[in-house]
C-alpha cells in the first residue's frame, strides 16, 4: 500500500490495483496504470532538458539527480527525439500547458537549426546539453539524426505552430540523404567522423532501419531512391513456434521504427510483402518466450509476468543483448522497457509484465522516472539510473496503446505517407491479419473507456 499511497499522491488522483488480471483485455485500472507510468516517463524529459538548448539528457540518477563525471552534461539527439515527442503527448493529455510545450519545443528546433554542431544536416549522436558541441569523438549519426528527426515531425504536426512547421521543414530539408549513402547505390552508412570519414558499417540487415531509410525516401529536397527500401537483408528466424524477421538481439530494434510509424495491417512489396507490424508482434511473443526458457536457469529473474531484455546497463556495464544468439550471456538481468516498450504491439502480455514488475519490485526499483533502466532479481543489483531513449520508448509506446497519437501526429507529415507509397506499402489482404487487427483495436477502445 504504501508504494500506491506515494503514487497517488504523486498524481493527485486514487489509484485502484486488482490481482488476476485477464491477459486478453486491458481495463480502466490498467489505463490508470499506464496513466501513472507515462506521467513519471515524460517528467524525465521535462526536467533533464537543458533550459537554453533543449537538449535532453542522456542519462541521469532514477532520484532526478545527474550523475558524476564525464558524462553529467552529455546529451543524446535520440532522448532528444522522444523528448520533442514527449513535450507533444504531455501537452494532449494536460499534464503541461500547451504554450509551455510549445515554447520548448520552438526552443530546441531554433537551437537545431541556428546553433547545433552537424555535418551536411546530420546530427553528432551526443552533444553537450548547454553547447551543443560534439562530446566523446562521436559520429553524426544516421539512426540517431532519424531518431531526433521523427520527434521533430511530431511537435510539426502536433501543434501546427508557424515557426515550429518552418524550422521542422528547414531542419528536414537541410539534411543530405544522398552524401550519407558514401557512394553506394541505395545502402546508408552508420555515420561519419571528421577524423575516419564514414563508418564502415551500413544498414544493411533488418534492424531498427526503418526509420532511417521512410525518412530518407520521403526527404523534400534530397532523397534517395525507394529501391533502397527493397536493398537490405530480411533474415528469418523461428523460436518456440514462433517465425519473424530476425534482427540483432535487442528487442528495440523492432520497437523505435514503429513508434512514429504507423505500420498496422500494412505490408510492403514483393519480393518483401512484410506485415511489420505483425513482425513485431511475433518478435515480442518469441521474446518472451526466450526468457521463460531462461527461467529455468534464472528462476528468481524470468517468470510469466516479469521478463524482458533489450539493450540496457547491467552490473558490467552498458550491454546490447537480447534473444539468442548474443554475444554476451544473459545473466538474469530484467529490463522494463523491453516489454514497456511493446505495449503498442502485444498489450495482453506487455501490461501484465510492467504492472507485476511494479507490484513485485516497485518499492526498490521504482523512482521519480519510473523504473529504473534496469535490476536483476538474482543477485540484487539495482541500476542507480534511467536513459532517455528508454524511458522515451516506454511512454510512446504507451501513448500509441492508449490511442495512437503518435502514429498520426507522424503520419500527418506528408513526407511519411509519400514515402510509404513510394516503397508500394499496400493495405494487408490477409484475413487473418485484420482479425488481429480488429481484436487490437477492441483493446485500444477498451483501455480509453470511462
Amino acid at each position: 500500500m504504501q508504494r500506491r499511497t506515494a503514487l497517488a499522491a504523486l498524481f493527485g488522483a486514487p489509484l485502484a490495483f486488482k490481482s488476476g488480471l485477464q491477459a486478453a483485455t486491458l481495463r480502466k485500472t490498467d489505463d490508470e496504470f499506464l496513466d501513472d507510468l507515462s506521467r513519471c516517463a515524460f517528467r524525465y524529459f521535462w526536467e533533464q532538458a537543458d533550459p537554453q538548448t533543449g537538449l535532453i539528457l542522456d542519462r541521469a540518477r532514477s532520484t532526478g539527480e545527474r550523475v558524476t563525471g564525464g558524462g553529467a552534461n552529455v546529451a543524446s539527439i535520440a532522448a532528444t527525439g522522444f523528448g520533442l515527442t514527449a513535450l507533444a503527448i504531455a501537452s494532449d493529455r494536460n499534464w503541461v500547458r500547451e504554450r509551455d510545450a510549445i515554447e520548448r519545443a520552438r526552443k530546441t528546433l531554433r537551437f537545431f537549426f541556428n546553433q547545433a554542431e552537424n555535418e551536411r544536416g546530420w546530427f553528432y549522436h551526443f552533444m553537450d546539453a548547454s553547447s551543443g558541441q560534439r562530446v566523446w569523438n562521436s559520429e553524426a549519426s544516421s539512426i540517431d539524426t532519424a531518431l531526433l528527426l521523427a520527434g521533430v515531425l511530431t511537435v510539426r504536426d502536433k501543434f501546427r505552430d508557424p515557426e515550429i512547421s518552418w524550422l521542422a521543414a528547414q531542419i528536414y530539408a537541410r539534411i543530405d540523404f544522398p552524401w550519407m549513402l558514401d557512394g553506394d547505390s541505395n545502402l546508408l552508412s552508420h555515420g561519419w567522423t571528421p577524423e575516419n570519414g564514414f563508418l564502415p558499417h551500413r544498414w544493411d540487415r533488418f534492424s531498427e532501419l526503418p526509420l532511417l531509410y521512410i525518412l530518407a525516401i520521403g526527404s523534400p529536397r534530397s532523397p534517395i531512391s525507394p529501391a533502397s527500401w527493397y536493398a537490405w537483408q530480411r533474415p528469418t528466424v523461428t523460436y518456440a513456434g514462433f517465425t519473424y524477421v530476425n534482427g540483432p538481439p535487442p528487442l528495440f530494434a523492432y520497437q523505435y521504427p514503429q513508434a512514429w510509424i504507423d505500420m498496422r495491417a500494412l505490408r510492403d512489396g514483393d519480393p518483401s510483402s512484410i506485415d511489420y507490424f505483425h513482425n513485431s508482434t511475433v518478435a515480442t511473443r518469441a521474446h518472451r518466450a526466450y526468457c521463460l526458457e531462461m527461467s529455468s536457469k534464472f528462476p528468481r529473474s524470468y517468470s510469466e509476468n516479469v521478463w524482458g531484455i533489450t539493450a540496457s546497463d547491467s552490473a558490467k556495464g552498458y550491454v546490447d543483448w537480447g534473444i539468442a544468439p548474443c554475444k554476451v550471456e544473459i545473466d538474469g538481468t530484467v529490463v522494463p522497457c523491453a516489454a514497456a516498450g511493446s505495449l503498442m504491439f502485444a498489450p495482453d502480455i506487455c501490461v501484465p509484465a510492467v504492472r507485476t514488475m511494479w507490484e513485485r519490485f516497485g518499492d526498490r526499483i521504482w523512482g521519480r522516472y519510473g523504473f529504473c533502466d534496469a535490476f536483476n532479481p538474482t543477485t540484487g543489483w539495482i541500476d542507480p539510473d534511467v536513459l532517455g531513449i528508454d524511458q522515451g520508448i516506454t511512454l510512446v509506446s504507451a501513448e500509441n496503446l492508449r490511442g495512437g497519437n503518435v502514429w498520426r501526429w507522424f503520419m500527418g507529415n506528408a513526407e511519411i505517407p509519400k514515402a510509404l507509397e513510394l516503397c508500394r506499402f499496400h493495405r494487408d489482404s490477409d484475413p487473418r491479419t485484420e482479425v488481429a487487427r480488429r481484436e487490437l483495436m477492441r483493446q485500444f477502445t477498451l483501455v480509453n473507456r470511462k
